[in-house]
């Protein structure tokens, strides 16, 4: 997708003790303006004891006290999400009153980082690979959404911010779906949504979505902050908007382009569709308006036009998970990833997770040795160039 090349300097040493750890600043993976910040750290018990690599997210908000309520919120959300493609939260560290997510480290690099080399290396990602790593996602994606607390009522879990730099590849191939910060959910005592405010990653967001802002707008303003309901979720909207969100981060893989991104989609006079007084929690690299306006007009025939040269059940993949209507869509993640499974059973050569290292490593090799030529900015830090060490079989970070 597109970016902004403002890329900010790396943080000072970090170190510091919390909940019982020691914390010490290892490298910033991700610090950029259209992205949480993301810390890779050494953790290890105070005292003594084996100490391993984690990622610290800084967490960010307007008042302290829904700071804290976020963080819980998302370490609490995360105890019901223990899965092999869902990446883990350890729990909340705190250093001079910022609050900390404490989630895994998985050595190998985010597919934002893998699209872009492949981009640098002249070539595009196989049709397998990316049906590969979104049947993966799609069965994060499946197992988040069927959810029930320990009381066995449905959590209603929605990710809202599926996209490229929230799914993460490991070195020997394996994927997993990251960062539910921005979630909806039916978590007891959960922090509601802001006023006016859109959560999640606008550049991969599902049209219902954007219509439940845009039909808000009357009701925004007798809206209760102290409300447990979210005033930009409606009751309909349901697991099939993330559907949607993979949808557009699969088309990116498989054209190696945004799919929003054409200028044809642009127009003079944007309709009066979305309402002004809605922003967007995320920056976005043009207006809210306008990315709302390319998101609304995004239907078949866009669908049709960008997986032209895809196979055709690819196509009929694609077109059914982009459609606006989420009654026209996959009914579930599930049957997303039932048919993402199927196309790659009547591949002619088997694509397993050792393919996908295989082809991961090709395309980071080649990136690594045209990257002195490149003038490409990567938002994940210390991928490329790839050194000689970092795809062997004993890690050294």
């Amino acid at each position: 997708m597109p970016r902004s090349p403002d890329i900010q300097e790396p943080d000072a040493r970090l170190v510091f003790n919390s909940g019982g750890f020691r914390y010490e600043l290892y490298r910033t993976l991700v610090k950029h303006r259209d992205y949480d910040t993301l810390l890779v750290v050494w953790r290890q018990p105070v005292g003594g004891g084996p100490r391993a690599q984690v990622i610290l997210k800084p967490l960010d908000a307007p008042h302290e006290r829904d700071r804290h309520a976020r963080a819980r919120e998302e370490v609490n959300l995360a105890m019901f999400l223990r899965h092999p493609n869902i990446a883990e939260v350890y729990g909340l560290a705190t250093h001079e009153g910022v609050d900390y997510v404490v989630s895994e480290h998985m050595r190998g690099c985010y597919l934002l980082t893998i699209m872009d080399a492949a981009m640098i290396a002249g070539r595009k990602l196989s049709p397998a690979f990316a049906v590969s790593v979104a049947a993966d996602v799609a069965d994060a994606l499946d197992y988040a959404h069927g959810r029930e607390d320990d009381a066995d009522r449905k959590l209603h879990i929605i990710h809202r911010a599926v996209g490229p730099l929230r799914i993460r590849l490991s070195f020997n191939g394996r994927v997993k779906l990251t960062n539910f910060g921005s979630a909806y959910s039916e978590l007891r005592h959960r922090l509601p949504t802001p006023l006016g405010v859109l959560r999640g990653d606008p550049a991969y967001i599902a049209p219902e979505v954007l219509r439940a802002a845009a039909a808000s707008r009357d009701k925004l303003m007798r809206s209760v902050a102290e409300s447990s309901t979210d005033p930009l979720t409606a009751k309909e909207i349901d697991g099939r908007a993330d559907v949607f969100s993979l949808g557009l981060v699969l088309l990116e893989m498989l054209t190696g382009e945004y799919p929003l991104d054409p200028l044809e989609t642009l127009v003079p006079r944007l309709p009066s569709r979305f309402p002004p007084n809605i922003v967007s929690e995320r920056p976005t690299w043009i207006s809210l308006e306008m990315l709302a306006n390319r998101v609304l007009r995004f239907g078949p025939a866009e669908v049709e036009r960008a997986a032209s040269e895809l196979p055709t059940r690819l196509q009929a993949i694609l077109t059914r998970a982009l459609q606006p209507n989420p009654a026209e869509r996959f009914e579930s993640a599930s049957e997303m990833r039932n048919q993402l499974r199927l196309f790659l059973l009547n591949l002619p050569e088997p694509y397993a997770v050792i393919e996908r290292a295989s082809e991961l490593k090709s395309v980071l090799q080649e990136a690594s040795r045209r990257w002195s030529s490149s003038s490409m900015e990567l938002i994940e830090r210390g991928v490329l160039p790839l050194r000689p060490d970092m795809m062997d079989g004993n890690p050294s970070e």
